[in-house]
């Protein structure tokens, strides 16, 4: 690159290799303006007789911060109660981890009634997503759980 020329930002699709730097960077940074705090994944699953797939969730953890990233259940399955036993099975596998506290998000559309009648409260609210709905996000303290 000559003193002319000038960088510019390149747009494009997906970049494995991208988001692997990113995220090195980025944890570094993190650590070093937070201290080494302990980092996990937490994954919960219930399957049926069959071994198909009732309902699971995905969770990480970070110095005492449980944050759920997914939580499905299967539609014939979603009056059984599955997603309040995953629920719960995180929020307890979280304690047992030393977090004290957990987040979630959950579009308009999706289950924000569901997070609040197991003890989230809304804690922020983004809107503009499609359809006129808006992302919600929730916290709760684990803490005597």
């Amino acid at each position: 690159m000559t003193a002319e020329e000038k960088p510019v930002p390149a747009v494009g699709g997906s970049d494995a290799a991208l988001t692997e730097r990113l995220e090195h960077e980025l944890d570094a940074f993190n650590e070093a303006a937070t201290g080494n705090a302990e980092r996990g994944e937490l994954s919960v699953k219930v399957t049926d007789g069959d071994g198909q797939l009732i309902g699971g969730l995905t969770a990480s953890t970070w110095g005492g911060l449980c944050a759920i990233e997914l939580l499905w259940v299967r539609e014939d399955s979603r009056a059984g109660g599955w997603g309040a036993k995953l629920l719960r099975a995180a929020e307890a596998e979280a304690v047992r981890r030393g977090c004290d506290r957990i987040t979630v998000s959950s579009y308009t559309f999706q289950a924000p009634g569901f997070y609040q009648r197991h003890g989230y409260a809304e804690v922020g609210r983004v809107p503009g997503m499609p359809g006129g709905h808006a992302d919600v996000y929730f916290f709760k303290k684990l803490a005597g759980e």
